[in-house]
């Protein structure tokens, strides 16, 4: 396995690559081949990109059809036949279905890139320029989009550059148990001497990915969208990486039945690994003048003909859906299993999440390190995640069979007992 140029030249800003010291070169469904002939369960599947699976038969076809029918590759923001079938099967297939009407705005590719046209849709619509952000939240590592990430690490690798524009209020609970966070907003709110500036807007993922799978609560989510309503503040729902199925519905939103002003996708959203992001405002929002927010590989043609077969494969029917929260419900008892083994032990250990979009947290960065690793050595792929990398999180791909589910969590526990053999 030669990985001397790779170590050599590769930037040290490089992250996965040092979890996980191997070289892949194929990948089918839930399983990665590495060149020295090992084989993983993919419990990572592209941090949340890969939610159909690594080379998705049915979405694969759809790309190899259009590239021998040399349609457009690239194309700015022009149009093409792509795209109109991309907006008709989104509209058709996802909004019109779940009662929602929005505009469309393809930004750059990246999750970043819809988080910075959100915020600035926002300030435009409002012509305020504070967006409140929650603790814990993760928004991407671009100026903007970084005055709204709490992550210290991120927020310190800026070279002395203060981040503006952003305000932090406690997420759901963020103060424990019993503490009424959105009361705190609330009262800031209403009092003229606060210190807060009313914001433009409000962005929050209603499950915090990179901050530790802490899902937000249903009278959560619904309450803040009325403190929203109340105080004429726009309501932006960061369904990057929760949203595209990986929650159980298609918006993670949709279990708490609210309606967002904006809403960003991007990961999963070509469903296939190409990048590819979008932002649906409401239409009166809608208030940019031509090409004042623009980007060169906005609306990446290739990732629009992905997207709408992933769109029409999965979603023309509920029941992926169904498929998926079962799916949950294993990982879910399983990870519940493997926490009271580890507190019985004498180690506290907690699982949460919604969906297939779940995390162990094992309270201890260097514990959940440690377990990781064993499970690499074993051939199971899975990360970290939280303030101090306390939570195994799983992302396992949203196609992935039971048998494979199963294994990758029989991985998952044999390795954490080992772990504990080896104290």
């Amino acid at each position: 396995m030669q990985t001397e140029i790779l170590e050599r030249m590769e930037s040290e800003v490089r992250t996965y690559s040092r979890s996980f010291p191997t070289v892949f070169t194929e990948a089918k469904g839930a399983r990665l081949h590495s060149e020295d002939g090992k084989q993983y369960i993919d419990f990572l599947a592209g941090a949340g990109t890969l939610n159909y699976g690594h080379n998705n038969p049915h979405i694969k076809q759809a790309l190899v059809d259009y590239i021998a029918s040399d349609g457009i590759v690239h194309g700015l923001d022009m149009w093409s036949k792509a795209k109109r079938e991309y907006l008709e099967t989104l509209e058709e297939v996802i909004l019109k279905p779940r009662g929602l009407n929005y505009k469309v705005q393809l930004p750059g590719p990246t999750g970043t890139n819809a988080v910075e046209a959100a915020i600035r849709i926002a300030r435009n619509a409002k012509g305020r320029h504070n967006i409140v952000a929650f603790t814990n939240g993760f928004h991407g590592v671009t100026m903007g989009a970084l005055a709204t990430t709490g992550n210290r690490k991120f927020r310190e690798a800026t070279g002395g550059i203060p981040m503006q524009g952003g305000s932090f209020m406690p997420f759901d609970g963020y103060m424990g148990e019993g503490t009424d966070t959105l009361g705190y907003f609330e009262k800031l709110l209403g009092d003229n001497s606060s210190g807060l500036d009313i914001p433009a807007a409000v962005i929050v993922e209603t499950v915090q990915g990179e901050g530790g799978i802490n899902p937000a609560s249903i009278p959560w989510l619904q309450r803040l969208e009325k403190i929203c309503r109340a105080h004429d503040i726009l309501l932006i729902i960061d369904d990057i990486q929760a949203g595209c199925g990986r929650t159980g519905k298609f918006f993670s939103f949709e279990h708490a039945d609210i309606t967002p002003d904006i809403v960003t996708n991007s990961k999963s959203l070509s469903g296939y690994g190409l990048p590819f992001a979008h932002v649906l405002m409401r239409p009166e929002l809608d208030i940019w003048k031509p090409g004042q927010y623009n980007g060169t590989f906005r609306g990446f043609s290739l990732a629009l003909v992905t997207a709408a077969a992933a769109m029409r494969h999965f979603w023309s029917d509920d029941a992926f859906e169904r498929d998926v929260q079962r799916k949950g419900g294993i990982v879910e008892e399983r990870f519940q299993k493997i926490a009271t083994f580890m507190t019985e032990q004498g180690h506290d250990a907690s699982e949460r999440g919604r969906g297939l979009m779940r995390g162990l947290d094992v309270v201890d960065g260097d514990m959940a390190d440690k377990i990781t690793a064993q499970a690499f050595k074993n051939g199971l792929i899975i990360e970290t995640s939280g303030h101090s990398g306390q939570v195994v999180k799983c992302l396992c791909p949203l196609t992935i069979s039971d048998e494979d589910l199963n294994e990758g969590l029989d991985i998952l526990e044999r390795s954490v007992k080992e772990v504990f053999s080896q104290a």
